[in-house]
């Protein structure tokens, strides 16, 4: 089956993590996060293709990468099982042949590489507003 009629019928859900900012205290260290310079918790969100939220994970420390968030709450394996397509930022890539990452490197890229990336990030625009 290819991605776009996949995209076109909606079967596919948008995968983001955020970090919720704490207070900081010595003895959470683990909770630093060295990409927002704070402290924090990881939480992993799944949101329909129209950014209607469907779960949220636990907290995980703020250090705790998204893919490896995402692997321990079972997201793709879930996603996989049910085979949902997963649209994801690039955080995500290497997490498999269901979760579809924007390419890498955009100078470089040819403009059906560019073109992807526009319309993958048309796709994910309406689940930023499920982790706002």
């Amino acid at each position: 089956m290819k991605l776009w009629s996949v995209w076109a019928r909606g079967d596919h859900v948008i995968v983001d993590g955020t970090l919720i900012p704490t207070d900081r205290v010595r003895a959470d260290q683990p909770c630093y996060s060295q990409k927002h310079k704070k402290h924090g918790m990881n939480v992993q969100v799944i949101a329909r293709s129209d950014g209607t939220p469907l779960w949220f994970s636990r907290a995980t420390p703020g250090r705790t990468h998204d893919l490896t968030a995402a692997r321990a709450h079972g997201i793709v394996q879930a996603c996989l099982t049910r085979q949902i397509l997963i649209l994801a930022d690039r955080a995500y890539q290497g997490a498999g042949a269901i979760v579809c990452t924007p390419y890498y490197r955009h100078s470089e890229q040819l403009a059906h590489y560019q073109q992807f990336n526009r319309d993958h990030a048309r796709l994910r625009a309406p689940g930023e507003g499920a982790f706002a």
